[in-house]
């Protein structure tokens, strides 16, 4: 996490005094469950909260204790001890570090998850405002990145829209998913501790009981967790590549706000830049590294091991906090997104007409001419407009062979831009409903 792309209350999930007090939450919950199964005296779990629950851990305290001990969770307790007292032997009985660091992670994803469909949330939101603006305004389609068919700019917005519709939901199911807990002690066998401990820690927590930990959570829980972040922040990229291609000078078509003071380049003070969306394919390239990671994490050795331990101190946070920022980012850029409908009819009647290329094809199967022919009859009247030699629509009406098939009115008739939109509102209320 570096400043400069982390938003304060993502942040706060991943700081050092979340993660103590989360670990302490649960131990102290799970002192409350053996307390009530007659395991610990049920005032030393009065205890263990009375002197701990507002508790400021001294996070440079735990390092230095950590030093000495090469055990992070080992550290902890021997300061939680330090605030608690005699009464600090009861606590983690039965239990073992794994039962601490897995259910606080999950705690933590599942929080971080929260943020980022309230994220999600302000990115459709943003969406569906301008693509209702623009619901009808004619702009090209491309394919390949050639001029293909009309489209309009609110469809554009609408294909983004549906997209992050099912990157919320995916998101959603992977906060399920992650959202368990494992107390079962060593090896995960039960063995030393009763699984309705766990079962009350799991609901104090806002979590379910994992159905069975080999003393980690299973991995491929997390593999899924971070695949779905990685498909958002490509859902990311593929709209702010969009935009960068519509700024481009040639284009013009939208462009992102440049507000007052801004500067858009040290040697050239014409520049207006998409950085906003450069920035944003480049977070979303990191995103999807963090993937890789969590997809091997899911390969431990036997019961357990720490080849993964390492990883995902990066990779959670980093993760989260980034698609947090480049959501939020993301957001913003389309609301204030600048659109320019008088640019877009300019590329549209750039091509002399070509645009309707298919339905002149189509026009002439309907009246007798086989496909191929009209292929090459409508072909060869649009190279020559390619190349900036005429106007389509004029030199279809002076080709003797298209004439034997269409009149001058009938040839007309296949240039109007409205045919293109006569779906659009099925198109809408497919995507947004009838609301």
């Amino acid at each position: 996490m570096i400043s400069r792309y982390t938003r304060p209350e993502m942040a706060s999930i991943w700081e050092a005094q979340t993660r103590f007090k989360i670990w302490f939450e649960i131990e102290a919950h799970a002192a409350d469950a053996l307390a009530e199964l007659g395991v610990i005296p049920k005032e030393a779990a009065r205890t263990i909260w009375a002197k701990a629950r507002d508790a400021i851990f001294d996070v440079a305290r735990i390092d230095e204790i950590e030093r000495e001990t090469r055990h992070d969770v080992i550290a902890f307790l021997t300061h939680l001890a330090e605030i608690v007292g005699p009464e600090a032997r009861f606590v983690h009985q039965g239990m073992t570090s794994s039962d601490v660091l897995d259910t606080c992670l999950n705690v933590q994803l599942t929080r971080a998850a929260d943020l980022l469909v309230d994220d999600v949330d302000k990115v459709l939101a943003a969406l569906k405002k301008r693509a209702f603006e623009h619901k009808m305004t004619p702009t090209i389609g491309r394919s390949h990145g050639i001029h293909a068919e009309p489209v309009t700019f609110g469809l554009k917005l609408a294909y983004a829209y549906a997209e992050f519709t099912r990157a919320r939901e995916r998101l959603v199911i992977a906060r399920k998913e992650i959202a368990t807990c494992a107390i079962s002690g060593a090896v995960g066998t039960f063995a030393q501790i009763d699984p309705r401990v766990e079962a009350h820690v799991a609901k104090a927590m806002g979590l379910i009981p994992e159905p069975i930990s080999t003393q980690v959570i299973p991995r491929d829980r997390h593999a899924m967790y971070f695949a779905t972040l990685g498909v958002i922040a490509a859902s990311v990229e593929r709209l702010a590549t969009e935009i960068r291609h519509l700024q481009r000078t040639e284009v013009l078509e939208a462009e992102e706000f440049f507000s007052e003071g801004q500067k858009g380049s040290s040697a050239m003070p014409h520049k207006r830049n998409p950085v906003l969306s450069e920035n944003l394919t480049g977070l979303s390239r990191m995103v999807r590294a963090y993937v890789t990671p969590a997809m091997e994490n899911v390969v431990l050795w036997h019961e357990r091991d720490i080849s993964h331990s390492s990883a995902e101190r990066m990779i959670a946070p980093d993760a989260t906090v980034t698609l947090d920022f480049a959501l939020n980012r993301l957001a913003g850029l389309i609301d204030k997104l600048l659109i320019y409908p008088e640019n877009m009819q300019k590329n549209l009647d750039r091509l002399g007409g070509l645009i309707h290329s298919q339905r002149l094809l189509i026009a002439l199967t309907q009246k007798g001419c086989s496909r191929e022919d009209a292929y090459k009859l409508v072909q060869r009247n649009a190279m020559p407009v390619w190349r900036g030699q005429g106007d389509f629509q004029t030199l279809l009406k002076k080709d003797p062979e298209v004439k034997k098939y269409l009149s001058d009115a009938e040839i007309s008739a296949q240039f109007d831009l409205g045919y293109h939109f006569k779906h659009v509102d099925t198109i809408f209320r497919r995507v947004f409903g009838d609301g």
